[in-house]
């Protein structure tokens, strides 16, 4: 058991820069709230509903994280930062990343009955701050879902989704091939996990505009060797004749 907690601590801090020690991550209110929901669910599994509930609402109060006591969690899944949402039939896999303030929520099926209803996060996925993923989608392996984005569709492994509605970016391979993005968005810098909403989205901003300059360049390149061409002379050949 304590390799196991040993091992879990340093998946943490292999994602996040800010601990100084293992020790410290004891203190994170994720890792408070996924030791919380393990209780919890094993007495959900046992159908002693109520207890499993009790503790699920115990670890809220205590961690402003709130973990359906029915969702399926695996292994080293960091929460960093808390008020987050996840509701009973999330299912998350391996290694998976989410930042504050993000809800993996339900939808009400039209058939009345309970069903599945919430997302599926696969392995190594990384949901950035507030973003919502609502209904019974898929999020595919090492898939990255920007700051605020709101899916309501299945991601395809190793997209970047961005926006209201999200839409997928295209990204670098070495982006891609890299084993974590921090904040669940392909850019360089570092963020403040204070501000880190407002950064994103401006980090965001700048990447699209980058992409809109290259593309009027490009078209203004082009535009400028069409006219040059339609400029040349032309050639005199024969009694007055011309040609192209």
């Amino acid at each position: 058991m304590l390799s196991a907690l040993a091992d879990y601590l340093d998946s943490v801090r292999a994602r996040d820069p800010a601990p100084r020690s293992n020790i410290e991550i004891l203190l994170y209110p994720g890792v408070w709230a996924l030791g919380f929901h393990k209780v919890a669910h094993w007495l959900f599994e046992g159908r002693l509903f109520f207890m499993a509930r009790f503790i699920n609402h115990f670890s809220r109060m205590v961690t402003a994280i709130d973990i359906h006591p029915g969702a399926k969690i695996g292994k080293n899944f960091f929460l960093d930062h808390g008020f987050t949402v996840i509701g009973e039939t999330a299912e998350i896999g391996d290694n998976v990343t989410i930042y504050q303030s993000v809800t993996l929520g339900g939808t009400n099926p039209t058939s009345g009955e309970g069903g599945k209803r919430h997302p599926t996060i696969e392995d190594n996925a990384i949901i950035g701050s507030g973003a919502q993923i609502l209904g019974p989608v898929t999020v595919g392996e090492r898939a990255r879902i920007g700051a605020a984005a709101v899916v309501t569709e299945d991601v395809p492994a190793g997209a970047t989704m961005v926006g209201f509605k999200a839409r997928s970016t295209l990204v670098k391979a070495e982006t891609y091939a890299r084993d974590f993005v921090p904040y669940g968005t392909p850019c360089e810098d570092m963020f403040d996990p204070a501000t880190q909403s407002l950064e994103i989205l401006q980090c965001e901003l700048d990447t699209l505009k980058k992409k809109i300059a290259a593309e009027m360049a490009a078209r203004d390149k082009e535009a400028a060797e069409e006219k040059k061409k339609a400029d040349k002379p032309k050639r005199k050949t024969g009694k007055g004749r011309k040609t192209a």
